[in-house]
């Protein structure tokens, strides 16, 4: 397995992106057009934290007019300097234009879209989805930005559950040009046509995927934090595993990237995953611990590493709290190789999406690849997480999930896997 890319099979994985954005695009314009003059013109959005001012940032970025509220007075308040520090420089008359703060659910329900962006909670989502259903226009599409909590669960007690999607945007919302459009057991496609025509009125990548918990990205991006954190314990230092991973291209190390997602974030839909795979999936009291201690990563100045200046500042060094606690946590060490640590991080997801597409929670291998190079930072100089798996060939990967067999369920391969292996299939036929 090559740490680098060769010339030519990176100027073969860019074209490959190409296609799936062309792919894409034309999807977009598909749902676009299906709407006519019905494509979402307005969004309202539930919770005013830092996804909900985000995703704002992007709308009214896009010219799409944003009325924001949230049950705390003094988030609601400030509110439009988040939004406005978002989008940078002059922005002020932006927000002022186009972002309408209000206490009033009716005045949020009027628009086409209505976003939920509260906390990774049952019980405060289905609140709201309860005082909000009743204002809600005949035709308003009624969305969540959970990032792991099925929507059928989610669904329950809703009046007109076929207007109800998932909407998942990325953090940053800045930098992730994804959206997850998740179809719940009842969605009816005009809802789900709206989300995707929202994500392109946003400038935003669409990809559709069925229910389940962590949809698409977020059940590809659990293997890789989780193998991370498990490599420290097994005596791998935090900068080897982050070189190792952006070596081979990934935007961000996996530990960076914790951070930036927030180990709150992170554990809350962790546990999700864990209750539905808890055979695959590994509770790390390296997270809890350093949850225990608020160390959330960037946002509170402290995670894997220390942070300088504003909350998605500059990493300035590890912090010796992590090593205090990986230290309290380590097993006797191993020595790895970074061919065998890039195997840990990477194998466990391309098993997982095999999953993913065995289950039917994504219509086509490509859509998985369009997740993780758009929602998760996979390095298009390998085209996609199942393109870059071609080129290694099913046959080789089982070979190479021989050694991790004392890992457990996580490294076993699948029977896609095998059958792949045995026929000499790729998933790009």
């Amino acid at each position: 397995m090559q740490i680098s890319p060769s010339n030519s099979s990176e100027t073969a994985a860019h074209e490959n992106v190409r296609r799936l954005i062309e792919r894409n695009r034309r999807a977009l314009r598909a749902a676009v057009d299906s709407l006519g003059p019905e494509r979402p013109a307005s969004l309202g959005i539930v919770g005013a934290g830092m996804m909900g001012t985000a995703i704002a940032a992007a709308a009214i970025g896009h010219g799409l007019p944003v009325v924001l509220t949230d049950c705390d007075a003094e988030v609601l308040a400030n509110a439009p300097l988040a939004v406005a520090a978002e989008l940078g420089d002059d922005a002020a008359s932006l927000v002022e234009r186009l972002v309408r703060t209000t206490a009033d659910l009716p005045d949020v329900a009027c628009c086409d879209v209505v976003l939920e962006s509260v906390a990774e909670n049952v019980p405060v989502k289905q609140a709201v989805y309860a005082d909000v259903e009743p204002h809600l226009g005949e035709r308003t599409i009624l969305g969540t930005n959970t990032s792991t909590i099925p929507i059928a669960r989610l669904a329950v007690g809703l009046t007109s559950p076929g207007r109800f999607c998932g909407i998942h945007f990325f953090h940053p919302v800045r930098e992730r040009p994804l959206v997850e459009i998740v179809r719940g057991p009842e969605t009816d496609e005009r809802t789900l046509a709206a989300g995707m025509a929202l994500a392109d009125a946003l400038g935003k990548m669409a990809v559709v995927v069925e229910d389940g918990p962590g949809f698409l990205v977020n059940r590809l991006l659990l293997p890789y934090l989780s193998e991370a954190m498990e490599l420290l314990l097994d005596g791998v230092p935090i900068q080897r595993v982050e070189a190792v991973a952006t070596a081979f291209g990934m935007a961000k190390g996996p530990l960076r990237l914790m951070d930036e997602i927030g180990l709150d974030t992170a554990l809350a839909g962790g546990r999700v995953l864990w209750e539905a795979f808890g055979d695959r999936v590994v509770v790390s009291p390296l997270v809890i611990a350093m949850y225990k201690a608020k160390r959330f990563g960037s946002k509170a100045g402290a995670g894997f590493f220390r942070y300088s200046g504003t909350p998605e500042g500059e990493a300035t060094s590890v912090d010796p709290f992590a090593l205090e606690k990986i230290r309290d946590w380590a097993r006797p060490a191993k020595t790895l190789g970074d061919e065998e640590i890039l195997a840990r991080l990477l194998l466990p997801m391309v098993l997982e999406a095999t999953r993913l597409i065995e289950e039917g929670k994504v219509a086509d291998p490509r859509d998985v690849d369009l997740g993780v190079l758009f929602g998760l930072g996979f390095p298009p100089a390998r085209g996609g997480l199942l393109y870059w798996a071609d080129t290694l060939g099913a046959s080789e990967i089982v070979e190479m999930l021989r050694p991790l067999e004392s890992l457990g369920p996580r490294a076993e391969p699948t029977p896609m896997l095998l059958e792949m292996a045995a026929s000499g299939a790729k998933w790009y036929g």
